[in-house]
């Protein structure tokens, strides 16, 4: 162990004259600590809320999907065939989209009808694991029994079902504003359906906006024959949607347009983002307000040593060993309080959801309501490149506040030091 290390070290053990000083080492060692931890709890709850949005967004959206400049693809199997075959594709299904009205009798609302095939659908996307009542192949067709039975099947979001009270097996009413031309005018086309099953993605918007039924249920009620509003894909990696998109732009032409998951959900997903980076910067302020404490201590250390550095430069001791020494006294602080904010802040972000539910059992006061965030649990992702990241700007700052008291230490003259003792 070097000298300057050594004498850092005992510097750290107060003596019974230096209590205070001692006392103001333990504050902003604990400041640095507290500023870590809360940097990696709030991080990890934004990451594994991002997460969680993600995966609702995924839940009822495909990765890519592919529509046609100007209207519907009327050959659409060969269009399908040519985008299985780019590479990072991994399964493709068709799906029609318009704009309807659902009528209860006194509840009208409106929602926007996708038509599914229920087979393809479930390679693409994870409606079928949203659904909480019915399954999704109920949409392929009506079933014998009762006469609401034999009614072609829709699958309503969960909200959506609440606004018009509709249950499992109820009839329903979907009304196209594109329908027939009569002598009176536009005739709105209505046809009836029953409720085949029920969805819920944890999304509000998705939950009350959105009604599937069949795809030649849809095509006939549109009067599409066999046409398709467009394609959906789901590829490999869905962080590489956007190349893929862009491959088959390329690929097909000026015909057709592919949008990626991210692009169609930009203005979200950029707002999280930037509210992460925002929390990471207001809250290193709190390791700066503790860096700020070590340069303190450092600096009240350095008056009370001023006999001690006097001794070692006459014993030989260089202006940059005594610089040394106290910014090795400043790093100690600085680690110790990142390491201890580390795993405590791992500590706490791991097991939230417990902590979370103690609270709550305990106090009786719900942190958060799942009525409002639509959320069954607590998220929460620790990602090792964020813990990092923080563990290494803890230690810079620290690193940054030693500078200035050890350099005015250091150039402290022996002299004057000794004069009065």
């Amino acid at each position: 162990m070097s000298y300057e290390l050594l004498i850092g070290l005992r510097y750290l053990r107060a003596k019974r004259k230096s209590t205070f000083i001692s006392i103001i080492t333990f504050i902003s060692t604990a400041g640095v600590a507290l500023g870590v931890m809360a940097l990696i709890v709030v991080l990890a709850v934004m990451t594994g809320f991002e997460q969680d949005l993600k995966e609702k967004i995924l839940g009822t959206n495909a990765h890519v999907v592919v529509l046609k400049s100007g209207g519907e693809i009327e050959e659409y199997s060969g269009v399908m065939e040519k985008l299985k075959k780019v590479p990072g594709v991994v399964a493709a299904t068709p799906f029609v989209y318009s704009q309807v009205m659902l009528s209860t009798g006194s509840n009208v609302s409106g929602v926007v009808l996708r038509g599914i095939e229920p087979k393809t659908d479930i390679q693409v996307t994870n409606l079928n694991k949203s659904l909480v009542e019915g399954r999704l192949t109920d949409l392929e067709g009506g079933q014998a029994g009762t006469d609401a039975d034999v009614l072609p099947g829709v699958i309503l979001g969960k909200e959506l079902a609440k606004n018009l009270n509709l249950f499992l097996g109820d009839p329903v009413n979907i009304v196209s504003p594109l329908g027939n031309l009569t002598p009176f005018g536009m005739a709105p086309k209505m046809k009836r359906f029953r409720v085949a099953g029920l969805f819920n993605t944890g999304m509000f918007e998705y939950d009350s906006t959105l009604a599937y039924v069949g795809l030649h249920e849809a095509q006939e009620f549109l009067s599409l024959d066999k046409a398709v509003t467009g394609i959906q894909l789901k590829v490999a990696d869905v962080y590489h949607a956007d190349r893929i998109a862009g491959e088959i732009n390329r690929s097909l032409g000026y015909d057709y347009f592919a949008r990626d998951w991210m692009r169609m959900n930009k203005n979200i997903l950029f707002a999280l983002k930037t509210e992460k980076m925002v929390m990471f910067i207001i809250l290193t302020l709190i390791v700066l307000v503790a860096a700020f404490g070590i340069a303190s201590t450092l600096f009240m250390v350095v008056m009370e040593k001023t006999k001690d550095i006097a001794i070692l430069k006459s014993m030989g001791a260089t202006n940059r060993s005594i610089m040394k020494i106290f910014i090795l006294e400043g790093l100690i602080i600085g680690t110790a309080g990142t390491v201890i904010g580390v795993l405590s802040g791992l500590l706490v972000s791991l097991n939230l959801e417990s902590i979370v539910s103690f609270i709550q059992k305990v106090t009786g006061f719900e942190l958060f309501s799942r009525d409002v965030y639509y959320l069954d649990h607590f998220p929460s992702q620790v990602v090792p490149g964020d813990v990092l990241l923080i563990s290494v700007t803890a230690v810079f700052i620290s690193f940054i506040a030693t500078l200035y008291p050890s350099w005015q230490g250091s150039r402290l003259p022996p002299a004057e030091a000794l004069r009065y003792e």
